[in-house]
């Protein structure tokens, strides 16, 4: 007589719990989706910069407060991404069906979204100080090769890992998932 069991209930319980296969989205979805989000980002610069810039009253770009404008818009980048990647998404992921998890599966804690804020900065960071460094200026179109460089190399490094991931996520214990085939 056949079992009434059913095939889930014969699985041991430790695998029962693991998490959904997740499927890594190829290289140029991911692209897209940070591209767009760089486009996203303009409404927030810009109302982060005008909340600034009028509570502060700078009067021009060259204000000796840039500075401090930087400053405020790092921590006020930091808090839009720490506070949707702890959700699992931001727009741009929302729209391109990409879901960040953390290496269980679930949703990152909003510790971990700042660290990978934080460690995501490797993608400027490096031409940014390079530039920095020159000992003759550059034009903008000169920054724009670097910055876009880096931006190609770091994303190409994300074929040396085992998942295809890039490696601040790695080092920030997240993924970047297909939202559509791991969350239905």
């Amino acid at each position: 007589m056949p079992s009434l069991r059913s095939p889930a209930s014969s699985i041991s319980p430790v695998l029962r719990d693991l998490p959904i296969p997740a499927i890594t989205p190829g290289i140029w979805r991911r692209m897209a989706c940070w591209l767009y989000e760089g486009l996203l980002l303009f409404a927030v610069v810009f109302v982060a910069g005008w909340l600034f810039s009028t509570l502060g009253q700078m009067r021009d770009a060259m204000d000796a407060r840039r500075p401090l404008l930087q400053a405020f818009l790092f921590v006020v980048f930091g808090i839009y991404f720490t506070v949707f990647w702890s959700r699992g998404q931001t727009l741009a992921m929302k729209t391109w069906k990409l879901r960040m998890v953390d290496r269980h599966g679930r949703t990152p804690t909003q510790g971990r979204a700042l660290a990978r804020y934080l460690l995501s900065w490797v993608w400027f960071l490096p031409p940014l100080a390079t530039i920095h460094a020159l000992p003759f200026k550059v034009s903008g179109g000169e920054v724009f090769v670097l910055l876009a460089g880096w931006a190609a190399v770091w994303a190409l490094l994300a074929r040396f890992h085992p998942q295809q991931q890039f490696w601040h996520d790695a080092l920030a214990g997240t993924r970047i998932v297909d939202a559509a085939a791991t969350f239905r």
